[in-house]
């Protein structure tokens, strides 16, 4: 009995070129989604808007968003986990410009605080209004939103380790895990930077704190 012979070329061609074309129309569609609720968020300086006014601002159906979205969660989750991305994108930067792996890590932590504050000037309405919510009734979404902050932190802390920086214990992505759990806690509710009645914890005190959970004695 004789097998059935692949597809010509032409037609693998073909097809992959049609599959490509409208992988990228799909993405063109998703980012002009994203853009539009960007733009709202920032006019607004909240998350509290609708799917309508999304559609409206990027010129695309109703038909269109729900191809790419069950709603507007998962919209704000993706805005979310993009924000996340780019976050770990500018602490892995910033922490570069370090040669001591502990220098490094002070850098990661102290910029992650700063980022994670509340700060009514920077209209952050993922972070101040979508993530605390999001923490209660989605906790896994969080944890797969900060995995690129963990994955970043581990190898700050891995490189610690490999220099002998970090007292003996725990893993180094778990030490990263609590790390990154204490500064943003503390951050989300120390209060805006400018309320003085409240004393706000500092970037100095929570590295010096965290610090002394994972390096060596002195």
């Amino acid at each position: 009995m004789s097998t059935p012979s692949e597809e010509p070329a032409w037609k693998q061609r073909a097809i992959e070129r049609s599959t490509q074309a409208a992988k990228r129309r799909a993405e063109q569609r998703v980012e002009r989604f994203l853009g539009a609720a960007q733009a709202i968020m920032a006019e607004k300086g909240t998350t509290d808007f609708t799917v309508q006014e999304v559609i409206e601002r990027s010129r695309q159906s109703l038909r269109s968003f729900y191809q790419h979205f069950d709603g507007k969660h998962e919209l704000l989750l993706a805005l979310f986990e993009d924000a996340m991305n780019r976050t770990a994108d500018q602490i892995r930067a910033a922490a570069a410009g370090q040669s001591d792996p502990l220098d490094r890590l002070q850098v990661a932590v102290q910029l992650l605080f700063e980022l994670s504050r509340p700060d009514p000037t920077a209209q952050r309405p993922l972070f101040t209004d979508f993530a605390p919510r999001l923490l209660v009734s989605h906790p896994a979404e969080v944890k797969f939103a900060h995995a690129p902050l963990l994955t970043l932190f581990t190898e700050l802390m891995t490189e610690a380790e490999i220099a002998g920086r970090l007292r003996p214990g725990p893993k180094p992505r778990r030490l990263a895990a609590m790390t990154m759990q204490t500064v943003m806690f503390n951050a989300q509710s120390s209060g805006a930077p400018d309320d003085e009645s409240a004393h706000p914890i500092t970037a100095d005190e929570i590295w010096d704190f965290c610090s002394r959970g994972f390096t060596h004695t002195r």
